[in-house]
């Protein structure tokens, strides 16, 4: 499940999933949902965070337009350099 299929989800702005989240990831962390309600939780918890990834990604490529450059990347996740850490990513590129 994302936030594609949630459509409550998909009306949430990236401060809204942000807050959300937190509260998901803080009441599977307690332990007392039972196991139903910890499956619900985490597929909420997914859904927030895809939002929260696309509101981020969405923000980078409209800063990257403003500058005029659309391949600008103004934090490099390690997907997008195709290491395993950012460590790895600054490793290569002193390669």
């Amino acid at each position: 499940m994302n936030a594609v299929n949630n459509p409550d989800v998909a009306e949430l702005s990236y401060e809204q999933a942000r807050d959300e989240l937190v509260e998901v990831v803080g009441r599977l962390e307690s332990g007392a949902a039972n196991l139903e309600d910890s499956l619900a939780l985490w597929e909420r918890g997914e859904a927030l965070a895809d939002r929260c990834q696309r509101w981020l990604d969405a923000a980078r490529d409209r800063l990257a337009a403003a500058k005029g450059d659309a391949t600008v990347s103004l934090v490099e996740s390690p997907a997008d350099t195709g290491a395993d850490t950012l460590l790895d990513a600054d490793e290569e590129t002193e390669s």
